[in-house]
């Protein structure tokens, strides 16, 4: 069994920053080569992906580009999205997914509100 937990989103005005952290436990084996990812879903929309790391591959979202960083710290199981210049549009609940043995894992969402 894989767990994700994320933590960091809430309300900030625009042009501010937001720092997400997404830990994984449980059954993950080797943590720096399982292909992980941020997603966001805002109202009404669909989940679309906003940026992806796997071992040392990244790519982002067209929309975040420049604005968005994600990375991620092995020896603590955790990948990380910093956010800055962050605009109304970026409002969503956003999602870490981790893929192990091809079962994809998802975590429980965190609010991000830019508003001002």
């Amino acid at each position: 069994q894989v767990e994700l937990v994320e933590s960091g989103g809430g309300l900030v005005q625009p042009g501010g920053s937001l720092r997400l952290s997404c830990a994984a436990s449980g059954s993950i084996g080797i943590f720096n080569l399982k292909p992980m990812g941020w997603y966001r879903q805002a109202p009404g929309k669909q989940r679309e992906l906003v940026a992806g790391i796997t071992g040392g591959s990244i790519n982002y979202a067209d929309s975040v580009k420049g604005r968005f960083t994600i990375s991620r710290d092995n020896a603590k199981n955790t990948v990380y999205l910093q956010m800055n210049s962050l605009k109304p549009e970026d409002t969503a609940v956003y999602y870490c997914r981790i893929v192990v043995r091809d079962l994809v894992y998802w975590g429980q969402g965190t609010q991000v509100t830019v508003s001002s």
